[in-house]
C-alpha cells in the first residue's frame, strides 16, 4: 500500500541534530518538504538559514528557506550553544555556500503554505515539525489565529515533562529559550505531538554511526559524521558515555510516521518566570497534548539507514 504524501514545513535552529534530522527527512519518499523556517536557538536564525541552505545544496535539493525570529518574544537572543553545537552551529564544520533564503519571513511563509494547502481541494493539510524554539510558531499564530485549524499535525521536539531538563533541573532548551512562545503554542489547540527529553534520551547515535557516515565518502555524510563526533564529545562530558541523544531526528522520524510512538495524553502549561522558567507542566484542563513517552526500539536504525541511503552529490 502506498504511503500518503505528507506536505511538511520544518522549523529549525540548525545545529548538529537538526542537520541529522534534515538529512533523514530528505530521504523519506513520502515526505514533501515544502518550506523551512529558521529561528534562533542553537545558533542565530540567520546562521541557521545559512547552515540549512548549505546542507540542501550538498544534495542538490531546492526548498524555500526563510529566516525567522532572531529574538524570543519579549526578550533577547542569548547567544546559542557553542559548547554543544560549535560556534557555527554545525560542530565547526565548514559547509559550502547554500542557496538564497526565501523572500518571506519564516512565520509568513508558514501561514501562506498552511492557507494554500488547507484551501486546495483534494490536498492534505500541511504538517509542521518544529525542532527549535517556538517563536516563529507563536508569531504565525498572531498572523493567523486559525492556524490550529489550517494545519494537520504539529510535532514539536521540546520539553521535559516527567524527566529532568537539560538547561536546568526542570527545563529543556527549546522551551526554555522562548517559554512565552511555547506557552502560547502548547495551549492553542493544535493537533500536537510533543517529543520531549523523556523519550529522546532513550535513542542515541555513537561514534560508530559517525564513522559510517564518514565512510560513505560524499561531502554531506562526511560533514554529518564529523559534526556528530564533535557533538558526542560534548555528551561524553554530560553522560560519561560516547553516545548522543537523537533529539531532533527522533521527532522527525515520528512526524514522518516511520517510528511509532507511545503517547500519554495530557494538557500542558509552561512556566514563564522564576527558577522553573521553561518547565513543561502537566495540568488538569486545557487542550490535550500527545506527549511521547516511548518509541520503537529500532528508531536509531531507521534514522541511520535513511541518512546512509540518501542520494549524494559526489565530491
Amino acid at each position: 500500500m502506498t504511503t500518503p504524501t505528507i506536505p511538511l514545513f520544518l522549523d529549525c535552529d540548525t545545529g548538529v541534530d537538526d542537520a541529522l534530522a534534515l538529512a533523514y527527512l530528505l530521504d523519506v519518499p513520502h515526505v514533501d518538504l515544502v518550506g523551512i523556517g529558521t529561528v534562533s536557538g542553537n545558533i542565530d536564525s540567520t546562521t541557521a538559514a545559512v547552515n540549512t541552505s548549505a546542507l540542501l545544496g550538498m544534495v542538490g535539493r531546492s526548498v524555500p528557506v526563510a529566516v525567522g525570529a532572531h529574538d524570543p518574544l519579549g526578550g533577547a537572543y542569548g547567544g546559542g550553544a557553542p559548547h554543544v553545537h560549535g560556534v557555527n552551529g554545525v560542530g565547526g564544520v565548514d559547509l559550502p555556500a547554500g542557496v538564497a533564503a526565501a523572500d518571506d519571513p519564516a512565520a509568513e511563509l508558514l501561514v501562506r503554505l498552511a492557507r494554500s494547502h488547507a484551501a486546495a481541494a483534494g490536498t492534505r493539510k500541511l504538517d509542521v515539525l518544529a525542532i527549535g524554539p517556538l517563536t516563529n510558531l507563536a508569531v504565525a499564530l498572531e498572523l493567523e489565529p486559525r492556524l490550529p485549524e489550517l494545519i494537520g499535525t504539529l510535532t514539536i521536539m521540546g520539553g521535559a515533562v516527567w524527566e529532568p531538563g537539560n538547561v536546568s533541573a526542570t527545563a529543556e532548551a527549546n522551551i526554555h529559550n522562548d517559554a512565552e512562545a511555547a506557552r502560547r503554542v502548547l495551549t492553542a489547540g493544535f493537533d500536537l505531538v510533543l517529543v520531549p527529553l523523556d523519550v529522546t534520551r532513550q535513542h542515541r547515535f555513537d561514534d560508530a554511526d559517525g564513522d559510517r557516515f564518514i565512510a560513505a565518502g560524499d561531502p554531506l555524510r562526511v560533514a554529518l559524521g564529523t559534526m556528530l563526533h564533535r557533538y558526542i564529545d560534548f555528551y561524553e562530558t554530560v553522560d560519561h558515555v560516547r553516545r548522543a541523544p537523537l533529539h531532533d531526528p527522533l521527532a522527525a522520524a515520528i512526524a514522518a510516521g516511520e517510528v511509532a510512538p507511545t503517547v500519554r495524553e495530557t494538557p500542558l502549561d509552561v512556566v514563564t518566570d522564576g527558577a522553573e522558567h521553561g518547565r513543561t507542566v502537566p495540568v488538569e484542563q486545557g487542550p490535550a497534548v500527545q506527549v511521547v513517552v516511548a518509541a520503537d526500539a529500532a528508531a536509531a536504525e531507521v534514522i541511520r539507514n535513511r541518512i546512509l541511503a540518501l542520494d549524494a552529490v559526489p565530491a
